[in-house]
């Protein structure tokens, strides 16, 4: 699964790398560890205008729900059902590119996770890539507002992932700079489930606790 991640890098470098234009550059701030319980609003790309960068609410809220209590389910979205799990069948086409320069994840020392190592997972060099996402725009029928929103796509861990990630074998779908503009493109999902680039994991001690509730 993928419910923390990092995004450090100054706004100008988001900018280049994904030769797209912050809508708001103020609103932009550097994070070592993004939460996704928080259900914070980060930068993405998406394909209605891959030359902008906005800022959409992780936790994907479909267009037919009466509150925004299910965006704690749909932080994450398996690659594998998103054609047919409900929550996200209707958004397939709407994809989008959550740029980051890390992620965490917690490795199991014990059958049932009482003991963890953290680590941190990204690029060689620490540089930015993305994670594959699809997006919704919700409009609250309270409060008579819209709002952006996204999930991570996630898929079957590759063989670094299954050693860390060994409770439920999941990774996030992690684009290279060459294929992202076929993920925004509608490329077939089935293109993307093991695709990733090279990644190194380093253990960071002492271990944090992770909720994780799924």
């Amino acid at each position: 699964m993928c419910f923390y991640s990092k995004l450090t890098k100054k706004a100008e470098e988001i900018e280049s790398r994904f030769k797209a234009v912050f809508t708001d550059k103020a609103r932009y701030v550097p994070n070592n560890e993004i939460k996704a319980f928080d259900f914070p609003y980060l930068p993405v790309i998406c394909s209605a205008d891959t030359a902008k960068i906005d800022f959409f609410k992780w936790g994907l809220i479909p267009v037919w729900s009466e509150d925004d209590n299910i965006k704690k389910y749909t932080l994450n979205a398996r690659i594998e059902t998103l054609e047919t799990k409900a929550s996200f069948m209707e958004y397939t086409g709407n994809r989008c590119l959550i740029p980051a320069n890390g992620f965490y994840e917690w490795k199991w020392l014990d059958a049932k996770g009482r003991a963890k190592e953290k680590y941190e997972i990204g690029l060689q060099d620490e540089g930015l890539f993305s994670f594959a996402g699809i997006w919704s725009l919700w409009k609250d029928p309270i409060q008579k507002t819209a709002l952006h929103t996204f999930t991570v796509i996630t898929t079957q861990a590759d063989s670094l992932m299954s050693e860390i990630h060994n409770s439920k074998k999941r990774m996030p779908v992690i684009l290279t700079e060459e294929n992202e503009k076929f993920w925004l493109q509608e490329a077939p999902l089935e293109d993307f489930k093991s695709v990733s680039p090279a990644l190194v994991a380093k253990k960071i001690s002492p271990a944090s606790p992770q909720l994780d509730l799924f």
